[in-house]
């Protein structure tokens, strides 16, 4: 892998592309800059070698035209504190200004191009838009990790117009090496949490890891699919009920390959999705009509602790129940803190997908587990696949060098 450690930027300019799609309030005051301060140790390598820095990103999901909401302009300030140096913004990612803008800057000066998705053709992948872009910069570096595995012009089509100057960025490297450890060189006993609303979007990931885990623990919302499949009572639960038979498949083929499953024994249920309603602890194969489970009980939260105490690789992928609402937010806070105490013991955690991300940052322990990645899809589709379109697009120079 050829990261930005292997190459010397002085006197070049690069062209990174970063993750910078961060979310804003109406005052378009940024709520969450983690994302922006992950790509600061890339750029700052760039600049302490020399060179100068172009960003382009996107933000939000603007319908191909510029929409004043998604300007990357409102996150300019922000940007330059971080930086602790003035950032120029171009009003357009592409045109005149953009090129003028790019030739003209100097050694240590950073530009931001404008959101990359107000044209349709970075997300249909166009060539000629992204030869535009690659004609500001010498050398390209991709440092979003959240947007490889979209094919689009500025993730992947691009590093063909830079067949011996693109490299991985800081936050790429690590993304890839930390799953890597995980998938390729886990100590064991090696441990997955997957929650989530539903099983359908977790199937491939279940089937992946099944030849790689000792344990798996299910929780959330598709934890009353994989119930409700062994004739359990889920009440107005959420239940996908086509996937009745691809939940006791997967348990079947977990008991043939020796991982244990550990589904939740009893359940936070409620009389309405709602912080304030009517609930009660009870057995998760018993919950009463008109109840939905909203959260795991204590009984389950000790059982899993337990199982996560003596791992020794952790891969959390989605909360174990509605964290969003204080009331149902007790089993994926203790599963938070149980990850925590096994990464202090020794343990291998890496934190993956938008809601356990969100979670881990919650009860601030993001500093207490080993990796948290930037990328939910990303994350998913890596370990579903072995590779993204925008990690191949760098790596076959690779082959080629």
């Amino acid at each position: 892998m050829k990261t930005v450690d292997n190459y010397n930027f002085k006197s070049k300019r690069a062209l990174i592309r970063v993750d910078f799609n961060v979310p804003l309030d109406a005052g378009f005051n940024i709520t969450d800059d983690s994302r922006m301060r992950a790509a600061i140790p890339t750029i700052n390598k760039v600049l302490a070698d020399g060179g100068s820095v172009i960003l382009m990103s996107h933000l939000g999901r603007p319908k191909d035209v510029p929409e004043e909401k998604y300007s990357l302009k409102h996150i300019v300030k922000h940007l330059s504190t971080l930086l602790n140096k003035p950032v120029s913004f171009a009003p357009d990612c592409i045109g005149a200004e953009a090129k003028s803008k790019a030739k003209e800057l100097k050694t240590g000066e950073v530009l931001l191009l404008e959101n990359l998705r107000f044209y349709k053709q970075e997300t249909a992948g166009t060539d000629s838009f992204a030869q535009e872009l690659a004609s500001l910069g010498d050398v390209y570096v991709n440092d979003a990790f959240g947007t490889a595995h979209r094919a689009h012009a500025s993730t992947t089509v691009i590093a063909k117009f830079f067949p011996n100057d693109k490299v991985f960025g800081y936050v790429m490297a690590n993304e890839i090496a930390s799953i890597d450890k995980v998938l390729n060189g886990a100590e064991k006993p090696m441990t997955a949490v997957i929650g989530g609303a539903k099983v359908s979007g977790k199937i491939l990931i279940i089937d992946k890891l099944l030849d790689k885990i000792d344990n798996l623990i299910i929780g959330g919302g598709m934890a009353y699919t994989f119930i409700k499949a062994q004739g359990g009572k889920v009440g107005s639960s959420l239940v996908e009920d086509d996937k009745l038979d691809i939940a006791l498949k997967i348990m079947q083929d977990a008991k043939a390959k020796g991982v244990n499953i550990y589904l939740p024994l009893d359940t936070i249920a409620a009389k309405a999705f709602s912080n304030d309603a009517e609930s009660t602890t009870v057995d998760i194969k018993n919950i009463p009509d008109g109840f939905m489970g909203l959260d795991i009980g204590p009984v389950s939260e000790k059982i899993f602790a337990e199982v996560i105490n003596v791992s020794k690789t952790i891969l959390w992928n989605g909360p174990l129940g509605v964290f969003e609402m204080s009331s149902f937010e007790h089993g994926t806070k203790a599963m938070a803190v149980a990850i925590a105490a096994a990464t202090k013991k020794g343990a291998y955690s890496l934190i993956g997908g938008g809601d356990s991300v969100a979670a881990i940052h919650k009860y601030n322990l993001a500093d207490q587990v080993s990796y948290v990645s930037t990328g939910g899809g990303a994350l998913l589709e890596y370990i579903e696949s072995g590779s993204l379109p925008g990690v191949k697009a760098l790596e076959e120079q690779l082959i080629k060098l």
